[in-house]
């Protein structure tokens, strides 16, 4: 399996075609993606070619806001675009705010950032409305332009539970299934696997962040091939546990 980070893309504006610039990355400098590929897109530039973003010098703070802020001291706008991203707070402690986030994630801050936006001072980047959809569009585009099929992840950088360090996760996917169950299959010596389910679309998340980088790299994107992983459209909603089911809720 091979990674390559797509090179030439130039800084991405509100209203711009994302599909069209990556497209032109891929055919020049290249490389061009060839059939069962994974592109991989970082969720900044995703959200900035959609316009998810808000100036906080438009938000007024809530009462629910300030009390958080206060609480774990940040700018009370800032959690107030917290709050309205979120279907509720999951913990809040020191400086730390974990949401569930209106698409389901578990995050810090819903996803909310500063980093990489360069829009503003004060403009902050959502998650993208609906980035399963974002990644239908994108791998439509490549098809018309190259005529293959490819895979489509859009990656995020999230903390864990009981783990220090952020990893990337899939929040967006089209054209690969993003579980891929292992139960009945043997390992080396007969032992027949009986729950193990394989979470390719984070992990192919997480191998392209090592080239997308996380400050100044300029890499959002990274085409992977070699990595044999089956076609599917469920989504990356196909990766979250249900509540009934996780133990730490």
């Amino acid at each position: 399996m091979t990674a390559t980070a797509l090179t030439g893309i130039p800084e991405v504006r509100p209203g711009a075609s994302l599909p069209d610039l990556l497209v032109q990355a891929m055919r020049e400098p290249g490389p061009a993606p060839q059939e069962g590929d994974v592109l991989v897109i970082a969720q900044k530039i995703v959200s900035k070619a959609e316009g998810s973003l808000v100036d906080l010098g438009e938000v007024t703070a809530g009462p629910e806001a300030t009390r958080l802020a206060r609480q774990a001291g940040k700018d009370p706008r800032f959690v107030e675009v917290i709050l309205r991203e979120s279907k509720q707070v999951v913990r809040a402690h020191g400086g730390v705010i974990i949401t569930e986030h209106r698409l389901g994630f578990i995050c810090a801050n819903a996803g909310v950032d500063h980093s990489n936006v360069g829009i503003g001072p004060e403009v902050v980047s959502l998650l993208p409305s609906d980035p399963d959809a974002s990644a239908r569009s994108i791998r439509e585009a490549v098809r018309r332009a190259f005529g293959v099929s490819v895979a489509v992840v859009i990656n995020d950088s999230h903390g864990r539970p009981h783990r220090e360090g952020a990893v990337g996760v899939c929040i967006g996917a089209a054209g690969l299934e993003p579980l891929v169950s292992l139960v009945g299959r043997p390992d080396r010596y007969g032992y027949a696997m009986r729950t193990s389910v394989e979470a390719v679309a984070d992990e192919l998340a997480g191998a392209a962040t090592l080239l997308q980088g996380q400050c100044d790299e300029g890499t959002p994107a990274v085409l992977i091939r070699g990595a044999g992983v089956p076609s599917g459209e469920r989504g990356a909603a196909a990766l979250l546990r249900d509540p009934s089911r996780d133990l730490f809720r």
